[in-house]
């Protein structure tokens, strides 16, 4: 019994250290930098940022790259605006330099307020930069002053493509034009270099495409979350790979790859950079100042344009949340694992699907999560049934179980062999309640992390007072009939002989409850009314036990 307890126990301890290490990462604001910079600074002439040029194997080992704090600067601001997002695009550099999704406002009480993917000032600075580079002559790096032709563009109602068009010509006469290419209901945007040679030499160039995001530190007991802010990328060779920004300056990256592509990854939204998938690149990051950090590829078979030709180089980049049934159809292979479920992700995966498929049927996420619950419960009630009948037969026993406390007083060796022996006679097993529940808990965390990542569930409404359900419950009620089902499911189970364990048991619904105040109103809703079908199962499983002679 003591043994069983014991185990269970530090069952529960671990489930609770994970809760408890997901709410600090989705409550505690993040620190802000000692020192951030203004965007309308002018930037020095060493500052880094710029990718180098692909050159021979020598070369590249020899190049070294300085390190100096690197300010943003500023040019015209140009207002974009679609059906689904606005974005602004800095004439200095051709940047994104802010981008915000209109279908996902960033509270409910602000529903005309677009949730702000990116920004280029502050503690979350996030922004997406692109160029050319070469070996002769000068190129549209992300420093180059461009030319707009407005300073406003907007998807008309019965337009389906944007085109916003920045121009530079350099010194040697090469004429370039960058432009960005937004589409009706899209979160992907295409980027055209379109290069006209008016000189008489042959023009060698690479592109390249790159974001720059602010370090915000993590807290919690574990490094890996469902919520992971950081860096990603995807290869054919290695498929998914996380590329944390406090390991960038430890361990630059730089791999050639065919295809994949690389991300910013935050919670419920992702910004990606996704190359041809034919195309030869090298993938980097670079950290220049100690808190923005770099990651991005550059192309390494070059594009070359005959004196007098013209040539167009583009790739795509995808702002946007990850919402599964968008992401499956991107020509990148493998954004769908953006959604990061954690090391469960075999379980977690077959849960979302499931989930899915009952939302489309029942058409609101709370009631799905409820017949979820109701069906994982009907597959592991053998195993629940087993439980609780062992936990019936122990609570039968505790009167005997008592007597023997009494007899040997704190002899705990004679005290251990006279219940083993009572064990025995009995023929129950001390263990038999706790590996079925041991079992379940896998399942239970990856529906968890399911919960707490799906953007689909971002204000989804369920009843009443649930207006958003992944949000904390305003007025604490789920909270607290979560808890109060954890208490009467304690009084169900045998109690221990040891006062000590006793209170700690007692206490743990309280302590549950105080977390669960702050949690996301899906996970409580699940909790909750997992809680009251094994509190009906064990119950009647009790009855039925307690009935017998």
């Amino acid at each position: 019994m003591d043994n069983q307890r014991l185990f269970l126990f530090f069952a529960l301890a671990m489930v609770l250290m994970l809760i408890w290490q997901a709410w600090e990462q989705h409550n505690v604001p993040p620190p802000v930098p000692a020192s951030t910079t203004a965007p309308g600074a002018p930037a020095p002439a060493t500052a880094p940022g710029v990718p180098q040029a692909p050159v021979t194997r020598a070369a590249e080992a020899t190049a070294a790259t300085p390190k100096p704090a690197e300010v943003l600067a500023s040019g015209a601001r140009i207002q974009v605006r679609t059906d689904v997002m606005d974005a602004v695009i800095d004439s200095q550099g051709g940047d994104v330099r802010e981008l915000s999704l209109r279908q996902y406002p960033v509270a409910l009480d602000k529903p005309a307020e677009a949730f702000p993917l990116m920004r280029d000032a502050g503690p979350e600075l996030f922004i997406a930069q692109s160029g050319l580079i070469g070996l002769e002559g000068q190129y549209p790096t992300h420093r180059t002053l461009f030319t707009a032709e407005a300073t406003r563009y907007t998807l008309a109602d019965a337009q389906n493509e944007l085109r916003v068009p920045l121009s530079w010509r350099a010194p040697d006469g090469v004429r370039y034009t960058k432009t960005y290419i937004f589409r009706r209901g899209s979160y992907v945007v295409d980027v055209e270099f379109a290069v006209m040679n008016d000189t008489r030499r042959e023009w060698t160039g690479y592109l390249y495409g790159q974001f720059q995001r602010m370090h915000t530190a993590t807290t919690g007991i574990f490094s890996v979350a469902p919520s992971y802010t950081g860096g990603a990328i995807y290869t054919p060779e290695n498929k998914y790979e996380k590329i944390p920004l406090d390991k960038m300056a430890e361990k630059p990256l730089k791999r050639e790859v065919t295809g994949g592509w690389v991300a910013m990854l935050q919670h419920y939204f992702v910004g990606s950079w996704m190359p041809a998938p034919d195309q030869r690149n090298e993938f980097y990051t670079d950290v220049p100042d100690g808190t923005r950090h770099v990651l991005g590829f550059k192309n390494l078979n070059p594009t070359k344009i005959a004196p007098g030709g013209n040539g167009v180089i583009r790739a795509s980049m995808y702002a946007g949340p990850k919402e599964q049934k968008i992401l499956k159809t991107l020509p990148a292979e493998g954004m769908n694992l953006t959604v990061d479920y954690g090391f469960l992700t075999v379980i977690s995966a077959p849960l979302f699907w499931l989930l899915s498929w009952l939302h489309r049927l029942l058409g609101n996420w709370g009631w799905a999560i409820i017949l979820l619950t109701v069906l994982i419960k009907a597959v592991f009630y053998p195993l629940s049934a087993k439980s609780y009948k062992s936990m019936a037969h122990m609570r039968k026993m505790q009167p005997k179980m008592a007597a023997l406390k009494e007899r040997y007083g704190d002899d705990r060796q004679k005290l251990n062999q006279a219940m083993m022996e009572l064990y025995k006679t009995e023929k129950i097993n001390p263990l038999g309640g706790c590996l079925p529940i041991l079992i379940q808990i896998p399942v239970f965390l990856a529906l968890y992390w399911v919960l707490l990542e799906s953007v689909e569930m971002r204000q989804a409404p369920w009843v009443l007072w649930i207006k958003d359900l992944s949000s904390q419950d305003p007025y604490y009620i789920l909270p607290i009939i979560m808890g109060a089902s954890m208490f009467v499911q304690q009084k169900l189970n045998p109690q221990p002989l040891d006062p000590i364990q006793q209170k700690v048991f007692m206490v743990m619904p309280f302590m549950f409850t105080a977390m669960f105040l702050f949690f996301p109103a899906g996970l409580v809703l699940y909790w909750t009314v997992n809680n009251i079908l094994s509190i009906a199962q064990q119950w009647r499983i009790t009855r039925v036990v307690e009935g017998k002679k």
